[in-house]
């Protein structure tokens, strides 16, 4: 059984990327918890819905919550899944913590907006937070996903990480997901050659992936004075449908995903990101 969280504020891109969860594990057994966190301004509001309104108050936060999970429940076609609402007032990164420790989570899912202008980050303040701060793989999911399973996956990786085995069996879980493709890219800069870790770490990532999808997986290396370029340059030649990231290596993902854009990139607007924590 696979627990899920899924933070919500009612937004479409949120329930996106809920509807994008319930199709990727449409195989498995899972517990979708649908998390809303409110602010203290909630708490007035709901309390003056509440007392204009009587039970069942559309107006309030609990009750849109309510009204999310019955719509989840009712357009589930797995059997195998369940859904939980879990609504509270504070902190977003604090009630995430609570709630992945008390449920067991093994996966947050959250929508993000992706960039709407230059100087606007890849991913928002609430999915960047989780990603730095809750020791939680975390799948972030744009609002122009696409309801398929990943058929070609990119894992971008500059190989200054070890591949410990719970890393591996989290790639590994998506390819059979999808039955896809892992492709490995290594975005490098010309005339900057590998250490010895570096090159032990790619063996390392390559016997494994030779040991368990011979036939499914592929390495490349790219030159390019931009990471973010040649990402973009890969994802649109592959037509790529996730981005998998390991969390440990936070300098090659801020690079990525947290930096200010000052180039055109476009890459993140479409595909999921999946990145994985130890």
């Amino acid at each position: 059984m696979k627990n899920i969280l899924v933070p919500t504020d009612f937004s479409e891109n949120s329930k996106n990327a809920l509807k994008y969860a319930q199709m990727l594990f449409g195989s498995l057994e899972c517990n979708f918890y649908l998390l809303y966190v409110g602010t203290l301004l909630d708490v007035k509001a709901d309390t003056e819905a509440l007392a204009d309104i009587g039970d069942g108050p559309s107006g309030s936060t609990k009750q849109q919550l309510q009204d999310l999970l019955d719509d989840s429940r009712k357009h589930s076609t797995s059997s195998g899944h369940s859904f939980y609402a879990l609504h509270e007032y504070g902190f977003f990164v604090s009630a995430i913590k609570k709630h992945v420790e008390e449920k067991e989570i093994d996966l947050i899912v959250m929508g993000t907006k992706g960039v709407s202008g230059l100087r606007e980050k890849v991913v928002g303040s609430n999915a960047g937070d989780v990603i730095i701060k809750v020791q939680c793989n975390t799948l972030v999911v744009p609002g122009d996903v696409a309801y398929i399973k990943p058929k070609e996956i990119a894992f971008p990786t500059d190989f200054n990480i070890f591949y410990s085995h719970g890393i591996l069996r989290s790639m590994a879980e998506m390819v059979h997901l999808g039955k896809g493709n892992f492709r490995i890219m290594n975005a490098k800069k010309e005339g900057v050659e590998m250490n010895m870790e570096q090159k032990n770490n790619k063996e390392f990532l390559l016997d494994y992936m030779e040991e368990t999808f011979p036939d499914r997986y592929s390495f490349h290396s790219l030159t390019n004075k931009s990471a973010k370029l040649a990402i973009q340059c890969f994802v649109e030649s592959r037509d790529i449908d996730m981005m998998v990231m390991v969390a440990k290596n936070l300098n090659f993902i801020q690079q990525i995903l947290f930096d200010s854009l000052t180039e055109k990139i476009s890459f993140h607007t479409k595909i999921p990101f999946y990145v994985i924590h130890e």
